[in-house]
């Protein structure tokens, strides 16, 4: 204990001498210290954490501070105070703060990162987490879920954070609700950048939930405001809002794949929200409405092209007496004072509908419910080339009102809807991607009941004086992308590009050591020889290798029995080009980690030749690539063909995001040749995507035993187009899901079964 204090004496002397952020408090250098001085904290105290690595820490933080005096543990320097290995945070008490720590290169021994719990009975309320970074802080496996942050108990904040790269099971940040403690809890989660949260490949990728579908009759009163969501691909849904009374402003949803889905509960506020597309990715959605009572104003939406439940605005069918878990009816909704610019059929009714499964579906899974009472008034839209579908009707929209919408649709004829009128205005940029309309003076707004209270534009702006229809009443430049708005002051994820080295390798030298000495992203480039390669070839990083001349570039692969010549670990990113790769038959050729593939992998293999291995690809459970790509490649004489098929947990959980094959020849591949798997019934995992194009298979699938050459069970998306398939001794070529997005085009078929399209598959419920 002695020598406590005099570390603590030295410490604070040399801060208050030599850093001028640091003005008082106690100093500490490593856990026990932090743990006596948080054992001893008294309001307005400040423990600074020394700067540097803080290895394996699991940090209990429970103390009582007052409200005009909390107690703080607060790096020494913002972002020099790093939080790594297995480690976690756990707030007990009340008028806490954690303030400037970095969370990297680990992961949580629990089920959260930051908790706002220790144990049922230590609950931390009015607690604050600010200024922090949390970045790829996953479990090791995909399927070990946890949560980054997990909200407990009552009026705690997120705020001013920046949080990426979440990529295994379970929402990046999770309110909790379960007992009356949890509930009424005005929770705030403002002014922070959750930055990319690339595609999880199944369900539970959300970056926000409140609350689930078991408290989702609870009142939460959450606080979502002020925040960028920056490229949030995790899975439909970015945003899942399961509870009562929460509200959602003035966020910035910049090219995220998903939308904010009023999933269960009632009564969400929505307004003042940006959701920006590329004009392209029919990912990228906007808002999608289930339950009771939501008001949907003020939003401005900007080239969304999503479909069905990624449409700018998704208003879905309901399940008559639906279990708690599924889909209320949506009744007494408000969507008004909303811009919609550039976006494909913005306005959806009756998404869901699936009457016609109900040969394969219980009756607790079929959505016949339409809208009720559902009011869509004074909205604008402006498309710049006409669109033939503004409204779409999944199912009859009867229970819809239109009152005094107008459409600039550059005369382009659309099914007349009264309330949604043609008229002929212009508009005025005000930054990249927002827009204001010009010419709209003249529209009378409708006055519906509490109308009075959408008292101000999407700006702030009063519409006192000029109520004008759609979000903007006058224009100013909002600035949404600019990042300095968002996240920690002392962090930026802009960085700086890199020219790639050049690393030139011979058949003489240690493949291995070229491949270690690279820097991510660097190029190598294969001399021509054979090259004789005894141990798997560890990719970590992004490479590109290639050769000249892949006639003249061999690699020989003489590994032991199920090994593969590239290992792909998490964070491998492999282009391949040129390279003709030949085994012994019993190895594989690329094949991921059987296990702690703790983030993504991805695969790029063109203008090569693949022979004599048991598998081309394998790609073990729980290991996930976003994209993986074959192109003007032969695969000849191998056991196992791409075999992406280990997720049988029927979970919705699948290997890949995109499965890319163009103008490839596969050749006596005697199984598995393309074998690519999605398990059960769960339309959040609206993925999958096959693009298998322009190939021949000559002599394939003889040990198949299902008798299906190309497997694609439960994938969403397959477009299999142009190819040819001959001699190959199978019943199908490929059994496709009519109901889903899969189709067959001028394809040449001799001596190898059909393709067989069959509408409704059944597959297993997961709920």
């Amino acid at each position: 204990m002695k020598k406590f204090f005099v570390h603590v004496f030295i410490g604070v002397f040399i801060v208050s001498c030599n850093n001028d952020s640091v003005k008082s408090g106690v100093f500490v250098e490593n856990i026990s210290e932090l743990e006596a001085s948080i054992n001893n904290a008294k309001p307005g105290n400040v423990i600074f954490l020394k700067n540097g690595i803080w290895k394996n820490v699991q940090i209990k933080f429970k103390a009582e501070g007052v409200e005009n005096n909390p107690i703080t543990i607060k790096a020494e320097t913002p972002g020099k105070v790093f939080i790594e290995g297995v480690s976690n945070v756990k707030f007990g008490g009340k008028y806490l703060i954690i303030d400037g720590l970095h969370f990297r290169n680990g992961y949580s021994p629990s089920d959260a990162v930051i908790e706002f719990k220790i144990d049922k009975k230590t609950i931390g309320n009015h607690c604050t987490v600010t200024n922090c970074v949390i970045e790829d802080f996953n479990k090791m496996s995909r399927d070990d879920a946890d949560r980054w942050i997990q909200f407990w108990g009552r009026h705690n904040t997120l705020k001013n954070c920046y949080i990426k790269g979440k990529t295994n099971r379970g929402p990046t940040i999770r309110i909790d609700l379960k007992g009356n403690e949890h509930i009424n809890n005005y929770h705030q989660i403002v002014n922070n950048h959750f930055g990319p949260r690339p595609p999880k490949g199944g369900a539970s990728g959300e970056t926000i939930q409140i609350g689930d579908s078991y408290s989702s009759m609870s009142p939460s009163y959450t606080m979502v405001a002020n925040n960028l969501f920056e490229e949030c691909n995790g899975e439909v849904e970015i945003i899942s809002s399961k509870t009562n009374f929460n509200e959602f402003r003035n966020n910035v949803f910049y090219k995220s794949e998903g939308s904010l889905v009023t999933r269960h509960g009632n009564y969400c506020t929505i307004d003042g929200n940006y959701f920006i597309g590329d004009g392209k990715n029919e990912n990228i959605g906007g808002i999608r409405i289930i339950n009771t009572g939501h008001w949907v104003t003020n939003n401005y939406f900007y080239n969304l092209k999503g479909k069905s439940f990624r449409s700018p605005l998704a208003v879905m069918n309901g399940i008559p007496k639906s279990p708690l878990n599924r889909y209320n009816q949506v009744t007494d909704v408000v969507v008004a004072y909303n811009t919609y610019i550039n976006c494909d059929a913005p306005w959806q009714f009756g998404v869901g509908q699936n009457l016609d499964q109900k040969n394969v579906l219980p009756p607790s899974e079929i959505r016949s419910s339409r809208p009720l009472r559902t009011l869509v008034a004074n909205n604008l839209l402006y498309n710049e080339v006409g669109d033939k579908s503004p409204i779409v009707e999944h199912d009859q929209a009867d229970g819809v009102t239109f009152k005094s919408n107008i459409i600039n649709n550059k005369n382009v004829e659309f099914v007349s809807y009264k309330g949604l009128e043609p008229k002929v205005f212009g508009l005025n940029k005000v930054s990249d991607h927002v827009f204001g309309a010009t010419g709209i003076n003249d529209v009378e707004p409708y006055q519906g009941f509490e109308f009075e209270k959408i008292s101000n534009d999407l700006f702030g702006n009063s519409r006192k004086n000029n109520n004008i229809i759609g979000a903007i009443v006058s224009i100013k430049d909002p600035n949404i992308l600019d990042k300095t708005k968002y996240g920690p002051s002392w962090y930026s994820d802009e960085v700086e590009a890199k020219e790639p080295k050049t690393i030139k390798v011979s058949a003489k030298d240690s493949f291995q050591s070229k491949i270690d000495e690279a820097n991510s992203g660097d190029i190598i480039i294969l001399n021509q020889g054979k090259y004789l390669i005894t141990k798997p070839l560890v990719i970590n990083k992004r490479l590109t290798i290639k050769s000249s001349n892949k006639t003249k570039t061999v690699l020989y692969y003489a590994g032991e029995e199920n090994s593969s010549l590239f290992q792909l670990h998490p964070k491998g990113f492999l282009a391949l080009e040129n390279v003709y790769l030949k085994g012994t038959t019993t190895q594989q050729a690329f094949a991921s980690l059987k296990e702690n593939m703790y983030t993504h992998f991805g695969l790029s293999v063109t203008n090569c030749e693949i022979s004599d291995f048991d598998f081309a690809l394998k790609v073990y459970k729980q290991s996930f690539a976003e994209r993986i790509t074959f192109k003007n490649t032969s695969i000849s004489n191998c056991e196992n063909g791409l075999e992406l098929s280990e997720e049988t947990n029927d979970k919705g959980d699948y290997n890949t995001e995109y499965l890319t094959i163009n103008s490839c020849q596969f050749t006596n591949v005697k199984q598995n040749v393309i074998d690519y798997y999605r398990g059960g019934y769960d339309e959040s995992t609206i993925g999958g995507n096959l693009i298998l194009t322009n190939s021949s298979f000559i002599n394939c699938g003889a040990k198949e035993q299902n008798g299906i050459l190309i497997n694609t069970r439960g994938i969403v998306n397959v477009d299999i187009s142009n190819n040819t398939f001959k001699n190959n001794p199978v019943k199908l070529v490929a059994l496709l899901w009519g109901a889903k997005n899969n189709y067959h085009v001028n394809n040449t078929i001799s001596n190898s079964g059909k393709i067989l399209v069959e509408e409704h598959l059944k597959l297993k419920l997961m709920y």
